[in-house]
This record gives structure tokens, C-alpha cells and sequence, in this order.
């Protein structure tokens, strides 16, 4: 699929070296012009459900399962603060990438050394494979939880998804939206089956997104952490910036707005969905687990053994796999997709979709292969949250780069940041990095101290 014809903008870019990433999407999907409001919300709405897709990924099961079945409900304010907080830092993102008709790992290498971009960059990869491992784990899991498929043979299984994605982008970026979308509401579906199995009470779950205090608890704290890293992912950051360009709206003042205000609404309504998956992790947990008498579960294979006993219906354990099954393959896309973006952006380097879907898949399989023969209990959970941990460590390094462009008025023109918008991003950075401090001083304490 080739771009069609673009304006002076676009070409300026491209004479400069800036090209846009993901080139044969650029600007494919048409936005209607004479029709009511809703249908050309609907023209700008997709990039959401492939950014949230991430959010709810495997990684965010090993977090979710282990807050709520040692501490119920009580860290639920926990994955909602963190939801709010991934709104705000998408929705930057996407009036980057609006403004400028630039993604933000492109940006960031035209004001940065040749040495930092690849410094970067090499972060960027980091966290897209641990992303990636996170998934080639999920999917194992689940394939040895739903068929009794070796873990081993699950890992190597899961490289077969390239050719997944290479038929959905052969079909148009808006029927791989679609795809994404339609996988996305199947696990939303699943989840709510054991909630309804589970019926958490309602007060205990209204009464844990009030915010609690932590008290010093530390294992409280690391699970907090963990949970902001599986939910905040920062590749997205990039994804997003490159995904909106997709769209071939207007470019003058007025048609930028109107973009980004259809992006906002579409990146918080999937949001949503993926922060209720989320919390229904959780509640699942500290409902099932929790007042079950059964704290010590924090691995999703216990949950997924103990699910049906407990609930008293077989149901419940295969719709829980099915979802993680689903999650861990939609979340494919993304990472995929981001990593396109970063290696365009960051070092100017392109690659063909399975290729490049090869390697990090290949990156991945490595550590997980090792884990599944190891065979020891808890590893695979143990590896799950170390992924996440890799996540929140790389986040601050796409989000200070993000305040910084969205803050500057040259650059983006109506679309700048107010100030208040600006603050409130920086005080995320700001608990962000207080967080992954506290957490790499435990780390260190806990290392010299054994």
C-alpha cells in the first residue's frame, strides 16, 4: 500500500531526512469531510485500541493476580492512578505526532547526539523486548494451561505469530485496528464472565479506588511499582506519536485541533476498557484469592488451577486462559509496530515487518526458552515481573523527551501544552522516578545484604 500524495509539509520532512515512520500507512485512512460529528470520530478512532492492547498484556497479569491476593483490594487506587497517568502521557503523544507530523523517537534524534540516539535507541529495544517477553511467556502459559503444551514448546510456538501480523498488515491498517479491537473486547468479555462467577462486593471495590496509604509496607510498595510499570508502557509513547499519522486530516490550525481532540477521545475510551481489564485482574485476585483464604497465590498458573475449585465452575479456568491467551497475542502488534518506530526513528535503519518481527521475537525466546526448561516454581513469574521492572526503568527517558517537545510552542504551534498540562506531566515524571529509585535502592539493599 502506497501513501497517497501528501502536502508541503510532508515533503519538507522528507528533504530534511525526517520521513515519517511506518511510511506505507502514512496517511492511508481517509477522514470524511460533510458528515455528522460521530463519523468523523469514528474515521480517527482505532490508534487507541492498538495502543491500549498493550496495556493489558501478560505483564500486567503476574502484577495484578499478586496485589490482589496478598493485599485485596487495597493497591485497586493503585491501577487506576496508573490508568490516569498512561491517559495523560498518550494523549501528549498523540498531539506530538498531530503538530508536527513527526514521531517522538524522530524528534528526539534530531536534537540529540549522534551517540545519544543510539544510546536511546538501545533503551527503547530494551523495554520492546522485555515487553516481548512478557508475551512469549503469556502465550506459553496459556497454551500449557488451555492444550497441556510443554512450556518449552509454547516459547518456540509463539515465533509462528509473525506470520500473524504479516496477514494483517497485508489487509490495511484499518482492518488490523479492527483486529486488535474486536481481541481486545474478547478479553474484556472473558473477564467479565469471573466477575460475575467471582461477585467481588461492590463496597470493597468502590472503597479500594479511593487512595490508601501504603503504610511503609514494602512489599505494598514493590507491588505499587510493579503496577505502574506494567501500565505505563513507554514504547507506546512512541507507537502512539507515529500511529495518529495514519489519519489524513487537515493541516492547518484548525484540522490539527480537531485531530487531536478525536485522538483524546480515542486513546481514553480504550483506555478505559484497558484499565477495567486491568482492575478486574485484581478484583478477580483479592475477591477469589484474598477473601479465599488463599494469599499465597502469585503466579498465574496457581490462579488458573484454583479458579475453578473456588468459584465451583469449570468456566472460570478456561475463560481465563482464553483471555490470556488473547492478550498475549494482540499484544504482538504493538510491540512490533513500536519497534519499527523506534529503529526508523532513533537510527534511520528500516526493516521488512517479519524481520524485524523475527528479531525481537528471537531477542525474547532466549530467556524464556532458558526459564521453561529450568522448570523451577515461580520462575516464569519471577521473569514476568522482572520485564515490567525493565519497563518503568526506561520509562522517565520517553517521557522527559515528551514534556519537553509537547512544552515547546515553535514546535508545536495552537497545540502547546498550558502550563497546567506541563506541570501535571512533570509531576508524573517526577513520582515516576522517585519510584524506580526507591526501587532500584531496594534492589541494591537486598543484593549486598544477601
Amino acid at each position: 500500500m502506497s501513501p497517497p500524495p501528501d502536502d508541503g509539509i510532508a515533503a519538507t520532512a522528507d528533504a530534511a531526512g525526517f520521513g515519517p515512520s511506518l511510511a506505507e500507512v502514512n496517511r492511508s485512512v481517509a477522514v470524511p469531510s460533510g458528515v455528522p460529528v460521530w463519523r468523523r470520530a469514528l474515521a480517527f478512532a482505532g490508534p487507541g485500541a492498538l495502543v491500549s492492547i498493550g496495556y493489558m498484556d501478560p505483564g500486567n497479569w503476574a502484577t495484578g493476580i499478586a496485589a490482589g491476593a496478598r493485599h485485596g483490594y487495597s493497591l485497586l487506587w493503585v491501577v487506576l492512578l496508573s490508568s490516569l497517568m498512561a491517559v495523560v502521557l498518550q494523549v501528549l503523544a498523540a498531539r506530538l505526532g498531530i503538530a508536527t507530523g513527526r514521531d517522538l523517537a524522530q524528534l528526539t534524534r534530531e536534537r540529540a547526539s549522534s551517540r545519544s540516539a543510539v544510546a536511546q535507541w538501545l533503551l527503547c529495544e530494551l523495554a520492546i523486548c522485555a515487553c516481548d517477553l512478557a508475551e512469549v511467556l503469556g502465550t506459553a502459559i496459556a497454551l500449557n494451561l488451555l492444550f497441556g503444551l510443554p512450556l518449552a514448546a509454547g516459547v518456540l510456538l509463539s515465533a509462528l505469530d509473525t506470520f500473524l501480523l504479516l496477514w494483517l498488515q497485508q489487509h490495511g491498517f484499518r482492518r488490523l485496528e479492527a483486529f486488535i479491537a474486536t481481541l481486545a473486547l474478547l478479553v474484556f468479555g472473558c473477564m467479565g464472565i469471573n466477575l460475575m462467577l467471582a461477585r467481588p462486593e461492590v463496597s470493597a471495590v468502590l472503597g479500594g479506588l479511593l487512595p490508601q496509604p501504603l503504610a511503609f509496607d514494602a512489599d505494598q510498595l514493590w507491588l505499587a511499582i510493579g503496577i505502574v510499570g506494567a501500565t505505563v508502557m513507554p514504547h507506546n509513547l512512541y507507537l502512539h506519536s507515529a500511529i495518529v499519522q495514519t489519519r489524513r486530516h487537515g493541516r492547518d490550525d484548525a484540522g490539527k485541533r480537531e485531530a487531536a481532540r478525536f485522538a483524546a477521545w480515542d486513546a481514553g475510551f480504550a483506555l478505559a476498557f484497558a484499565f477495567m481489564v486491568n482492575a478486574a485482574l485484581l478484583v478477580l485476585a483479592a475477591s477469589v484469592f484474598h477473601d479465599g483464604g488463599h494469599p499465597e497465590v502469585d503466579g498465574i498458573e496457581q490462579a488458573h488451577e484454583l479458579l475453578s475449585p473456588l468459584l465451583g465452575s469449570a468456566l472460570a479456568s478456561v475463560v481465563f486462559g482464553l483471555a490470556l491467551l488473547l492478550s498475549g497475542q494482540s499484544s504482538v502488534v504493538t510491540a512490533t509496530l513500536a519497534g519499527q518506530v523506534v529503529m526508523e526513528g532513533f537510527v534511520r535503519m528500516r526493516l521488512r515487518p517479519w524481520a524485524r518481527r523475527l528479531l525481537t521475537r528471537g531477542i525474547a525466546i532466549v530467556p524464556a526458552l532458558f526459564v521453561a526448561l529450568d522448570g523451577s516454581p515461580g520462575a516464569t513469574g519471577r521473569l514476568l515481573v522482572l520485564s515490567q521492572v525493565l519497563l518503568s526503568l526506561q520509562l522517565p527517558f520517553a517521557i522527559w523527551p515528551l514534556l519537553r517537545f509537547t512544552h515547546d510552542r515553535r514546535l508545536m504551534g495552537a497545540l502547546a501544552n498550558p502550563r497546567w498540562l506541563s506541570a501535571l506531566t512533570a509531576l508524573i515524571g517526577a513520582l515516576i522516578v522517585t519510584l524506580n529509585l526507591w526501587m532500584l535502592g531496594r534492589m541494591a539493599a537486598d543484593w549486598l545484604g544477601g
